[in-house]
Order: structure tokens, then sequence, then C-alpha cells
């Protein structure tokens, strides 16, 4: 498994508002300035869908990142199953008025875990730096 994590200032709902609802998550996802997230669908339900399109803003590379919500506990834990099988679980703890948040998932064969440790990584520090300034 691989496990990525960062403290937000910022209240739990805010936190957990702006990781869920498709319109923000548009404005952080992606791990370098080149990418972008043009779409993202989020039915935020045990056995919901989720499907976030991403791709580098010149057109030249691109992936879906999608899959079913396995667990949901409001403001502590989303645990998902990607359409590769793959699982992985995002943990919300509130810390005093922060938050630390913690994905971990399963890597995929194809890419260099270190590869994949640094984007979800980068990720995560993009969804820091949108929640703390709104």
């Amino acid at each position: 498994m691989i496990k990525v994590q960062n403290t937000i200032d910022s209240s739990i709902e805010k936190v957990w508002n702006l990781w869920t609802s498709p319109e923000h998550i548009q404005k952080w996802n992606y791990a370098f300035e080149e990418w972008y997230t043009p779409y993202a669908e989020n039915d935020l339900q045990v056995n919901g869908k989720f499907k976030y399109e991403m791709g580098t803003k010149d057109k030249s590379e691109g992936f879906d990142f999608e899959g079913i919500y396995t667990k949901l506990e409001k403001f502590r834990l989303i645990e998902y199953k990607l359409l590769d099988n793959r699982t992985g679980a995002i943990y919300f703890e509130e810390i005093g008025s922060k938050v630390k948040l913690t994905e971990v998932f399963e890597p995929t064969k194809e890419d260099s875990e270190s590869m994949q440790k640094q984007w979800c990584q980068n990720v995560i520090d993009n969804f820091k730096k949108y929640v703390e300034s709104i």
C-alpha cells in the first residue's frame, strides 16, 4: 500500500465538502500544473460511482480515475474500489482546528510506486493549497 498525507488548516466540514464536491474536485485534482480535471462526477454513497477525467491541458495524455464507494463515515472515512479492483481509503482526522488527511491505496503494477506516491502526494498538496486559499 502507498500512503500520503497532509494537515490542512481548515474545519472538517469544509475539508469534507471540498474533497467530495465535483465542482471543487475539478479545481484541485491534478498533480502537475500541465494537468487538470475537465470532468468529475461523484455519487457519495455506498455503491455510488465516482469518475474523474484527468488529462494534460494540451490534450496529449489522459486517463479516467473511477470506481465505487465501499464504505463511508461522514467526516471520517471514504473507502473505494477502482474498476481494476484495487482498493483505497481516505481518512479525515480532526486535530484541533486542523484536519489530517491520509490516503492509502494499492499501487498499479504498470508504474513505479515512487512515481505513484509522488503523484498522489502532489494532488494532496494541491488540495491543501486550494482549501486554505478559499
